[in-house]
């Protein structure tokens, strides 16, 4: 009795060993699957037209602008606010002074600025930097590019100048505590 017990014993072990190597081929076989579907979705991605980028960076002071210029209709987003919705005229007329050069150039694309750092005026020509550089960029215009050194060398250049570090003997950089000889 005990040899056919051993031998019962040995055909389930081989029984379960059979069926576990089944169910191992079979999940690789779904995993393939799942692999190759993944791939042809990629691929599908993939062949769509790939659309023209020119990512610009713009600085003035402590502010820190990027702008993405790319084909489209005219709209102009800074921070995810449209153009229209600052308030102030002189900060308007600064972000859009190379839109306003740029002429119908500007009406075929769309600007989506990011900002940060700084103070209002300087973000401000930091945008305006930003603009122009990506503007230049995107069309690679040597004409746009003229135009824009001749109206305002900081358009396409960065302000170098940056802020005096304050000194010792004195409440600011240059300033000095005043002297009375009497």
């Amino acid at each position: 009795m005990s040899k056919e017990k051993e031998e019962e014993k040995k055909k389930i072990k081989k029984h379960k060993s059979n069926t576990h190597k089944i169910e191992h081929k079979d999940s690789k076989k779904i995993k393939k699957e799942a692999k190759t579907k993944v791939r042809k979705i990629r691929r599908k991605k993939s062949s769509k037209k790939v659309k023209k980028v020119a990512i610009a960076r713009g600085k003035r002071k402590n502010a820190i602008a990027r702008a993405y210029v790319r084909n489209g209709n005219g709209q102009i987003r800074i921070n995810s606010k449209s153009i229209s919705s600052i308030k102030n005229r002189l900060i308007k007329d600064t972000i859009m002074e190379p839109i306003n050069l740029a002429g119908p150039l500007a009406s075929k694309v769309n600007i989506k600025v990011n900002v940060y750092g700084g103070g209002v005026m300087g973000q401000a020509q930091a945008v305006r930097n930003a603009i122009a550089v990506g503007l230049v960029k995107f069309y690679n215009d040597e004409e746009l590019r003229h135009k824009y050194l001749e109206r305002d060398r900081f358009m396409i250049i960065e302000d170098s100048r940056r802020i005096e570090s304050k000194k010792y003997m004195g409440p600011k950089s240059r300033a000095r505590k005043q002297k009375s000889y009497r």
